[in-house]
């Protein structure tokens, strides 16, 4: 009963995080908002028993991923008016994209995956037993293939937020290394003698 009411109290939390991600229009809100649907959801993990992934989802995605996503988003100083201004321009996509992915969620759910049929009552492991390492099995042999693809995904995104980082900006001052080697001590020192004050 207890983990009953934990999974509805934070299973509730998360899909109101999750949809204030996509309705809030400040970059920095929507960020924090999505820190906090990680941090229930991996609340909710530790109450299925996947500790590992509970703590791999706080310390690489709130602890690495999000801090950059907050970094970048800084860095790229977003105007947040112009970006108001597109909110309604762009609603009628992300409708049609919300309803695309909420009827591939229901087909899943709604599968064979999920039915009662398919859905045993969860077998009591040894004490020993270790679910990083049947983690590790399934997803090297059997979900190999989607690996690799999510790997390259986030080659791609990597490679996306470096472009976006790099741009040139012509109010931007930059450093040359090639002039700062090459300066000589009479271009920046200039002696200049001038008469004591007792003089």
């Amino acid at each position: 009963m207890t983990e009953t009411i934990i999974f509805y109290v934070f299973a509730t939390m998360t899909v109101a995080s999750a949809i204030a991600v996509v309705t809030v229009r400040n970059p920095i809100h929507a960020a924090l908002s999505l820190v906090l649907t990680f941090f229930t959801s991996a609340i909710i993990w530790m109450t299925l028993e996947a500790e590992f992934l509970a703590i791999i989802l706080v310390l690489v995605y709130v602890g690495a991923v999000m801090v950059l996503f907050l970094f970048v988003v800084m860095m790229l100083d977003i105007n947040i008016a112009r970006l108001r201004e597109g909110f309604v321009q762009y609603l009628p996509i992300g409708i049609g994209v919300a309803v695309v992915m909420l009827l591939l969620m229901l087909g899943v759910v709604t599968g064979d995956i999920f039915s009662s049929e398919a859905m045993s009552e969860p077998v009591a492991k040894a004490a020993d037993y270790s679910n990083t390492k049947a983690l590790g099995s399934v997803l090297y042999t059997e979900y190999v293939f989607a690996f690799e693809v999510a790997a390259v995904i986030l080659l791609v995104a990597i490679v996306a937020a470096i472009s976006l980082t790099m741009r040139k900006r012509p109010e931007t001052k930059y450093q040359n290394p090639s002039d700062q080697i090459k300066v000589r001590k009479a271009d920046r020192l200039r002696i200049v003698k001038m008469p004591s004050s007792s003089e």
